[in-house]
């Protein structure tokens, strides 16, 4: 399902490169007006929806929003003019909006704090192979020669169908919780119910609440979550809309830019699993996320600062480094915070608002990547890197502050506890149990 949701997102940077900007009549900033607006609905609606997810389960909010973003990505193809395009792309923004959070959310019902990282990996990486497939498409699609309908056109009329068969198979096949789930046993979902008490959750499956949804809001650690999830996605919105920019300014025509996006996604999608599995396996996110960040930076660097013509295999091999590092934080800060966050409703509405204000972060690529920039794009780059940096900061305080308190915890009492060695279950009253410790 994410998958799709990738495709319907990013295809506007393939379809562009097939010349949908010149037929629809685009002057001036239009084009990137129609990505940046797009992060408006797109960041504003992630927190109501994905308490409506918490609401009424994963198994009704997500078929119906692939069900809605699908029918407007379909809709696309009828587009005449600018006008008509930007309000398909609002209308495609907001229902797309509460998806992302919501499966979040709906993992960490399945899975424990061990586990997440790397299954929302698995569920994110199909982003990144969905830019390879929509590079891939666009190079077929493209090619075929009818007078009528543009291969840009056609683009949208068969992504658009494919999202929206797919939904309508995920009304029949998505369990609201594991203990709902009509593939397990009757002893699997008592086993599934144990497993989140012992390691996510301090309640299995509480009922619904608006109290509790906003009770951590007042911690002053969210201020750092805010910076770091509204600053992380600049590189990841950099790298999946402008990814065929980026290398179109190596001078190749436009089968072949398409088909040159594929590569560094691939191998960003291979990255994005080792370093989760990693990170699931020692039990440590702080590191590994700014060691990603330190990636998608480098190759941002070498981007802005050298000729692209005259050194264009240097120029590929930082596409390769951005894509390998900008995805990975999606997975990681959002596990990170659902780590140390044991209510369920709680975990709903935090992760709704962060994944927004991560939205809303990727208006600053939109906003900055403008086409009396080209070919360079020196400005768009500079600020994603300045991004990057200040990610890098806050993560590394808010992490570093995270293990020093373990210490000073570990020494007050005179043992040594780690966040996996106590039942979540046992932690009631979550930071304020003497037995808590931080999932660092």
């Amino acid at each position: 399902m994410y998958f799709f949701n990738s495709v319907d997102r990013s295809n506007l940077g393939n379809a562009k490169t097939d010349g949908m900007d010149k037929d629809l009549g685009f002057v001036g900033q239009e084009y990137s007006l129609l990505i940046l607006l797009f992060y408006v609905p797109n960041g504003l609606c992630d927190l109501p929806l994905n308490m409506l997810t918490a609401k009424w389960s994963g198994r009704v909010m997500l078929p119906s929003l692939m069900l809605g973003w699908g029918s407007m990505a379909l809709l696309q193809c009828a587009a005449h003019n600018f006008a008509g395009l930007l309000v398909l792309r609002l209308l495609l923004g907001a229902f797309e909006a509460g998806f992302f959070a919501g499966v979040v959310f709906y993992l960490t019902l399945f899975y424990t704090r061990g586990e997440l990282g790397f299954r929302i990996a698995i569920f994110f990486g199909s982003a990144l192979l969905a830019a390879a497939f929509s590079g891939l498409i666009s190079y077929g699609l493209f090619q075929i020669n009818d007078p009528h309908v543009q291969g840009w056109k056609w683009l949208f009329v068969v992504e658009g169908a494919m999202t929206v068969v797919v939904a309508v198979i995920a009304f029949f096949w998505l369990p609201a919780s594991p203990t709902t789930a009509w593939f397990l046993t009757e002893s699997e979902r008592t086993a599934a119910s144990q497993r989140t008490l012992r390691d996510s959750s301090s309640t299995s499956h509480s009922s619904f609440s608006v109290k509790e949804c906003f009770q951590s809001w007042s911690n002053w650690k969210f201020i750092p979550w805010c910076i770091i999830s509204f600053t992380y996605p600049v590189a990841f919105s950099t790298a999946s809309n402008f990814l065929p920019q980026i290398v179109a300014r190596l001078g190749y025509s436009v089968i072949k830019t398409n088909l040159w996006t594929v590569a560094p996604n691939a191998v960003g999608f291979v990255v994005l699993l080792c370093v989760t599995k990693s990170s699931d396996y020692f039990r440590e996110r702080t590191l590994h996320i700014v060691g990603s960040l330190c990636l998608s930076l480098i190759g941002l660097i070498v981007l802005a600062t050298i000729n692209v013509l005259d050194n264009k295999g240097v120029a590929y091999c930082a596409c390769f480094l951005l894509a390998g590092g900008a995805y990975i934080p999606s997975c990681l800060v959002h596990s990170w915070h659902n780590n140390n966050n044991l209510n369920e409703n709680s975990r709903a509405a935090t992760t709704g608002l962060l994944v927004g204000l991560g939205n809303l972060g990727g208006i600053l690529s939109a906003a900055t990547f403008r086409t009396d920039y080209a070919p360079k794009y020196v400005p768009t780059l500079a600020a994603t890197a300045a991004c990057n940096v200040v990610c890098i900061l806050a993560t590394l305080a808010l992490g570093v502050w995270m293990k020093m308190e373990n210490r000073s915890r570990d020494r007050q009492q005179g043992v040594r506890i780690r966040p996996e060695e106590v039942d979540t279950k046992e932690l009631g009253d979550g930071e304020g149990s003497e037995k808590w410790r931080y999932f660092t």
